[in-house]
């Protein structure tokens, strides 16, 4: 289930509306929900509110997913659409100051950027005046050329996006992927938490390298031993998952590598080529991943050099080493570790559980 369209990247100047009414369901609260069956887009019903956005941005969000869900696309294109639009037109349907046929169409903002238009900000290869200013058929065009990208689904979404609008900031689309993934859950029950398996959306599966909708899968399918910061090990920053040397490790998400190296040991020694012990100072052989809005992923303990080198971009569910037990290590397995706001220290890490299952990437054993 798959499809995409195009134009050129900008800013477009705009205003916002209020949000939704009091009694709209927080689009949070929808997102952290269950995963469902993935449900169809109700187009006739309230919608949820989201502080970023008005109702009639959501409303337009609402928009592009159903036409992704029409047309066979699979959620990941949803999430990839989706962000798209924030970052072009900030989910607002933008006629042009440069082209005064689109002042007198219904709009909701008027932009600046060359000739483009609608909510992708759309130039003139790509329909009419009127088309482009069709939320529904401005979709579909998206739609339309991103399944033609080849392998769409497992690139960064900055990646996808920029193949599809050749836009002047590519690099700009990949900040709006986590909320992007948020409205697309909250929108159709949890799509975004999901893997295609034998054409069907599964939710919570992503691993063996499948990527959720989301952009997350497992770094390994082995089970949750040691937990985050418990009782007994309160420094413990991350979770250790079990799994045989050897086995290998895949990127949580797209990113770019901070940390490729041995780490020292308590004398200053770089001596992991050899398993650790118990009390040994360090990760081993080690990667840190600096993915989309800010996120950072740890992977400790392998087994040989990693095969990853420092700023080099790799995609989600690419394999950037093997376990071992190289460091301060009782045994195989990988110690894996999340942290917020650009964070490399404990101050920043968070608990790995919560944060994977609710991108549909869930570490065995965990609940």
């Amino acid at each position: 289930m798959l499809l995409l369209l195009c134009c050129a990247g900008g800013t477009a100047a705009f205003f916002l509306t209020g949000l939704g009414g009091d009694d709209a369901e927080p689009g949070d609260t929808l997102a952290g929900l269950a995963c469902g069956p993935v449900r169809a887009v109700d187009m006739t019903g309230k919608l949820p509110r989201f502080t970023e956005y008005g109702d009639t941005q959501i409303r337009n969000a609402a928009i592009i997913i159903k036409v992704g869900q029409d047309m066979g696309v699979p959620p990941r294109g949803w999430v990839v659409a989706v962000a798209t639009a924030m970052q072009e037109s900030a989910l607002r349907n933008l006629a042009n100051s440069r082209v005064p046929a689109s002042l007198a169409l219904a709009h909701e903002g008027v932009g600046a950027d060359h000739d483009s238009l609608g909510l992708f900000q759309q130039r003139p290869g790509w329909g009419t005046v009127a088309e482009r200013l069709t939320p529904a058929y401005a979709a579909r065009k998206f739609y339309e050329k991103l399944v033609k990208v080849g392998s769409w689904q497992r690139q960064p979404l900055s990646v996808a996006a920029q193949r599809v609008q050749i836009s002047a900031y590519p690099d700009a689309y990949a900040k709006h992927e986590e909320l992007a993934s948020r409205i697309v859950d909250a929108l159709s029950g949890g799509a975004a938490r999901t893997v295609e398996v034998n054409s069907k959306a599964v939710c919570d599966a992503a691993e063996h390298g499948q990527i959720a909708a989301s952009g997350w899968t497992a770094p390994i399918p082995g089970k949750v031993g040691s937990g985050f910061r418990t009782a007994s090990r309160p420094g413990h920053d991350g979770v250790d998952i079990g799994a045989a040397k050897g086995t290998e490790i895949r990127a949580a998400a797209a990113g770019r590598v901070l940390v490729s190296t041995c780490d020292e040991d308590y004398r200053g020694r770089q001596d992991c080529d050899v398993d650790g012990f118990p009390g040994k100072k360090g990760c081993g052989w080690y990667v840190d991943l600096l993915h989309a809005g800010g996120y950072i992923t740890r992977y400790c303990h392998m087994v040989v050099q990693p095969f990853v080198d420092l700023d080099q971009m790799v995609a989600a569910g690419e394999v950037i080493g093997k376990v071992g037990s190289s460091g301060n290590s009782s045994g195989p397995h990988l110690h894996f570790e999340v942290h917020l706001r650009n964070n490399r220290h404990a101050s920043g890490a968070v608990n790995p559980v919560p944060f994977m299952r609710q991108r549909g990437a869930p570490l065995r054993g965990a609940e």
